[in-house]
């Protein structure tokens, strides 16, 4: 599987990291406390099996001309994952300035294999991850030590690549 993402500038990826730290210091499962050393706050715009490189650095070079990419969270919403738990993220508001370049960026990958239709235009709903995966009776205690979103906006200020296989990341764009 290959992601492409956009990153929080850092003030942006402060806030959500303390976010992040809430279910944490609540005793639960928190992103904060992943190992993964490219684990980072991050919107995913496009999943797919795989992408080659130069499509990659063509969506690279598209999305750097779009950022930096201002949003605002608009709230908490809870997606299935590959089980019965759910991911508990921030709905980001999905205005022009975010919905064209990620139209634009899905043109170019658009027939490379596998790619997760929850991420394709007119299917996509942004989102910013604030835990792992929790059981469904977890979902309400999350969600309490989530607390209410804090009235922010942010920005996303660069892009990357995720490869599963390797699992690592790779920076897009000049």
């Amino acid at each position: 599987m290959r992601t492409i993402e956009s990153t929080c500038d850092p003030a942006f990826d402060r806030a959500v990291r303390a976010v992040w730290r809430q279910p944490a210091d609540g005793g639960a499962d928190s992103l904060a406390d992943n190992p993964q050393p490219g684990r980072r706050p991050h919107l995913a715009l496009a999943v797919c099996g795989r992408i080659a490189p130069d499509r990659l650095a063509a969506v690279g070079e598209l999305l750097f001309g779009a950022l930096p990419l201002r949003v605002r969270p608009s709230g908490l919403l809870s997606f299935a994952a590959r089980s019965r738990r759910r991911v508990p993220a921030w709905g980001v508001a999905p205005g022009p300035e975010l919905v064209d370049p990620h139209r634009e960026a899905w043109r170019l990958p658009a027939d490379e294999p596998d790619p997760a239709p929850v991420y394709l235009p007119g299917r996509w709903m942004p989102d910013l991850g604030l835990t792992r995966r929790v059981e469904p009776d977890a979902l309400a205690p999350a969600h309490r030590l989530l607390g209410r979103r804090p009235d922010l906006t942010g920005a996303f200020d660069a892009a990357r690549s995720f490869d599963a296989d390797s699992r690592s990341t790779v920076p897009l764009g000049a």
